[in-house]
């Protein structure tokens, strides 16, 4: 891609309604534009960025034995109605009619629908354990939405489903929803650590809330600092087992770390040694719930069991924010000069800066550069504008892609380009051929972890 013929509305000065460093960037890096409070579009750069995560997200799930689909945005009312949230949801919840008097809402989360599709299809334990999941649009009516996708009113997210036979089994459900989300945050670049939580209106005895640490964050947070030392990294798990994911949970939440809601103080005390207790904030980033059959008893989810008899369904559900992770990564990813994108969800994976364009050999050797790029399965962005060095620079800077290419007669005089790694400002010279041969070894390295 070609900057002179891409999409990039770049704002030099900051709006006044941004609050936070996320919204800010966001903004000033045409990432996103308000068309009402709370919601957005989505512009290429912020777009490219959001289906980054989504895929990641997709190929965590998949890993795990989850399958996806996709159910609408729009739900019958009644279905509320049978598992009695309707009344009880409250007014963040768009409630509307159609035409023929029906009575509609915008989703804020897919229980219910999600159980009228089991309970249409499903009868035998022998169909068990099925886990479900989609990425959809949802909306809730936040009163006061802020801090750009952080609390917006429509937000993209991937919501699953278990269901199974006996607690037990729907534990091990727990569990793998655990270990894989501490995967997929990680391929991120991000810390997100598990906190005991508060099950809110979906319910649930067993609920964790996955945190990243940042001073904008919503949330109040307690815990031990050993849990920040914890990494999951390249583990081969088998999802089927159950004493290793069992494991793996026990690793990753016997330390202290809960929310506001559910912290204790006594507790906190008494587990924790005073060097290591820690009080921040935290970004949200994904929830998972086991509640047991609190929605496959009133709506009839029912199986045959091995026994020839009817019982309900143990069931959970598990949520991460795609398109809350998008602010939540550049507020945990920042500097004063803009967004510094992991490589595992940049945008492009690499800039090319022409330090003069119109300069027959400056041309040539950046188009090189970005065609053997694209040869490679990369996508790079190449800025071809006629604009002095500094504002390149600056541009580049701002939208926070990991690794630069800066290519200028100078060099190439001498048989070299600049590569400059962003996050660490450091530069060094390199024939082109190598500075592209570096980048593929990079995400080569990135891809065979992943």
């Amino acid at each position: 891609m070609r900057l002179s013929r891409y999409f990039l509305p770049v704002l030099k000065e900051t709006p006044a309604e941004a609050q936070i460093v996320s919204h800010r960037y966001m903004l000033r890096a045409g990432m996103i534009k308000q068309q009402a409070a709370g919601i957005y579009s989505w512009l290429p750069l912020g777009y490219k960025v959001l289906k980054r995560i989504e895929e990641i997200v997709h190929e965590e799930q998949i890993r795990a034995g989850h399958i996806p689909m996709l159910m609408p945005t729009l739900q019958p009312a009644d279905l509320w109605r049978e598992s009695g949230r309707y009344d009880a949801y409250g007014p963040e919840m768009l409630r509307f009619k159609d035409r023929h008097d029906r009575e509609m809402l915008y989703g804020p989360t897919n229980e219910e629908m999600i159980t009228d599709i089991f309970r249409t299809y499903v009868q035998s334990y022998k169909d068990l354990p099925l886990t479900l999941y989609h990425i959809q649009w949802k909306f809730r009516d936040e009163m006061r939405p802020r801090f750009g996708v952080m609390r917006g009113r429509e937000f993209y997210m991937k919501d699953g489903y278990n269901f199974d036979l006996t607690k037990e089994d729907a534990l091990h459900a727990y569990n793998r929803h655990l270990v894989s989300y501490l995967r997929t945050y990680e391929r991120m670049g991000l810390q997100a650590i598990p906190m005991r939580a508060d099950g809110g209106p979906i319910g649930g005895d067993y609920t964790h809330e996955f945190l990243v640490l940042a001073e904008t964050g919503e949330s109040e947070v307690f815990y031990d600092s050993a849990i920040t030392e914890l990494r999951f990294g390249n583990r081969d798990i088998d999802y089927d087992d159950v004493a290793q994911c069992q494991a793996i949970l026990e690793e990753f939440t016997s330390r202290y770390a809960r929310t506001d809601e559910t912290h204790d103080e006594t507790l906190f005390h008494q587990q924790v040694p005073e060097e290591r207790r820690r009080r921040a904030r935290g970004i949200e980033v994904g929830q998972i719930f086991y509640f047991g059959t609190k929605y496959s008893e009133p709506m009839g989810a029912m199986v045959v069991n091995d026994k020839g008899e009817r019982v309900p369904v143990h069931m959970g559900s598990h949520g991460i924010g795609v398109s809350r992770l998008v602010g939540a990564i550049i507020e945990a990813s920042h500097d004063d000069k803009g967004i510094i994108w992991p490589e595992g969800v940049t945008p492009f994976h690499c800039g090319i800066v022409n330090l003069k364009t119109g300069d027959a050999e400056a041309d040539a050797a950046c188009d090189a550069i970005h065609d053997s790029l694209v040869a490679l399965g990369l996508d790079p962005l190449y800025d071809d504008r006629d604009e002095r060095a500094g504002a390149k620079f600056a541009t580049m800077d701002l939208i926070g892609l990991p690794w630069r290419i800066t290519v200028g007669p100078r060099g190439l005089k001498n048989g070299v380009v600049e590569l400059t790694c962003r996050r660490t400002g450091e530069s060094q010279e390199l024939p082109p051929e190598k500075a592209v041969e570096r980048i593929a070894q990079i995400y080569g390295k990135a891809l065979a972890e992943a």
